[in-house]
């Protein structure tokens, strides 16, 4: 992957609108005290089996949808926003239905074929032999409760949130809005500008920065890297960097990372 930027975690989150102004941003750095992690396809590689999910129903129920339309539709987004979505085309029964088969399907392919993300483990090693541990974690997701504990106790990750799993059922509004992220922040006891975020989806990477939190976007799966740059994010393709980048925060680079 070429030109991947990592960035200097400062506490400074007005950065670019003071650089608009002309003024030097601020170089006031925080300790990073809390790690939100999305869920899907940055802990458990559950993204493609989703999409390949939502496209077997388009075709089944009259909304032909091809990878690329539902990444852009839905990856990221809550449940209810992606009903929405299909109640605004097929009519309220039809949501209610692909909704209902969404879940039986998703689950029956979980079981199947489910893994971890590569390298999730070793980063979460990696933080906790770095002094930010499992107590500095925490999930933030747009999926229910239910189905994260279906589908990060298939892989043997529950565990080590269990207690510290927040979901966009939770709140008014999913992402991009940055409600989900503030919300666990304030439940963690941690300041918003002290977080950082670990994202998949531009969505996710869009409500951080509402949030006024940096994130790592991760481009190892299925999202393009392009969707994931942004002037609070740095993009990344193996997991195993989190923990230099997240340690990274005061620096402009991480040797290696640019070859990621």
């Amino acid at each position: 992957m070429e030109n991947v930027e990592v960035i200097d975690l400062e506490d400074d989150i007005g950065e670019s609108e003071s650089a608009e102004d002309g003024a030097a941003p601020a170089t006031s750095r925080t300790t990073v005290s809390l790690v939100i992690f999305d869920c899907d396809g940055v802990l458990v590689d559950s993204e493609p089996i989703a999409v390949r999910t939502h496209v077997a129903l388009g075709a089944e129920l009259g909304w032909p949808l091809s990878e690329s339309d539902v990444m852009n539709r839905f990856v990221g987004r809550s449940t209810t926003s992606i009903g929405e979505q299909i109640a605004e085309r097929l009519g309220a029964e039809t949501a209610r239905i692909w909704d209902e088969r969404f879940r039986e399907m998703h689950a029956r392919a979980v079981d199947e074929d489910l893994t971890a993300v590569d390298g999730i483990t070793e980063a979460l090693d990696g933080l906790e032999a770095a002094g930010l541990g499992a107590p500095h974690w925490c999930i933030a997701s747009s999926g229910s409760h239910e189905k994260m504990r279906h589908t990060l106790g298939r892989v043997g990750l529950y565990e080590r949130f269990e207690g510290r799993v927040f979901s966009a059922h939770e709140v008014a509004r999913g992402k991009p809005a940055p409600d989900l992220f503030l919300h666990a922040a304030r439940r963690m006891g941690v300041e918003p500008s002290r977080c950082v975020v670990v994202e998949d989806s531009r969505f996710g990477v869009q409500a951080a920065a509402a949030a006024g939190m940096r994130s790592f976007g991760y481009a190892g799966g299925l999202t393009p890297a392009e969707w994931l740059t942004g002037t609070a994010t740095a993009v990344f393709t193996d997991m195993r960097r989190l923990p230099d980048l997240v340690a990274a925060h005061g620096t402009r680079e991480v040797p290696g990372a640019a070859g990621d």
